[in-house]
């Protein structure tokens, strides 16, 4: 299996790109998010790979960051979910703000996405809802600029976890903390802040 590819970008269309590694070209399917993050033709690439082997076909999935890849893997997990379904959702919705939705049981975030309706919306929010706390708080770090907050994040979620809240609660409510109150928020800033954000 194919997990990781370090290449040369030689092509790209509206949801691929051809990564040319060694001379060989892979076509990868990727999310509008990591196609915009791509360097133009001729410039270096790495994606995370995601290998789908089926009777008739190969297909290669590729993306930015391994948060990334280990929502679409969540997300092909759920009944309705195909593999280019799950890439819509991700041009839509980076990690950071798909656990978000998922968490508030956002279905009107997860309808944005193209072909997604309010019933496979609610479908995705209620079976990812446990497991969106026990992804990784690194993007909404990455989104808030912060370079060493994760600790700070994860210590502030344990605290309210102490305090009775479920996880995907406490993380919800100290991701939105963290958005609202910027990088250099402390952790008791940030417990304050998820308990008020709880509490509403």
């Amino acid at each position: 299996m194919i997990g990781k590819l370090t290449g040369i970008v030689d092509s790209t269309g509206d949801d691929w790109v051809i990564l040319d590694v060694g001379g060989v070209g892979y076509m990868v399917f990727c999310s509008g998010r990591t196609l915009g993050l791509l360097p133009p033709p001729g410039g270096a690439a790495v994606l995370w790979i995601e290998t789908h082997v089926r009777e008739d076909h190969i297909h290669l999935f590729g993306f930015a960051e391994t948060a990334e890849r280990d929502w679409f893997r969540l997300l092909h997990s759920v009944q309705g979910v195909g593999a280019k379904m799950a890439l819509a959702v991700l041009s839509v919705l980076p990690p950071n703000e798909l656990v978000r939705a998922i968490a508030a049981q956002d279905k009107a975030a997860l309808s944005r996405a193209n072909g997604v309706g309010p019933k496979l919306a609610g479908r995705i929010a209620s079976e990812l809802k446990d497991k969106a706390g026990g992804m990784a708080l690194g993007p909404v770090e990455a989104a808030n600029g912060t370079a060493g907050g994760g600790e700070v994040s994860e210590d502030a979620v344990s605290a309210l976890v102490n305090l009775g809240y479920r996880r995907a609660e406490a993380f919800a409510a100290v991701a939105k903390a963290s958005g609202e109150l910027g990088a250099k928020a402390s952790v008791e800033s940030l417990i304050k802040a998820g308990l008020k954000e709880l509490a509403s």
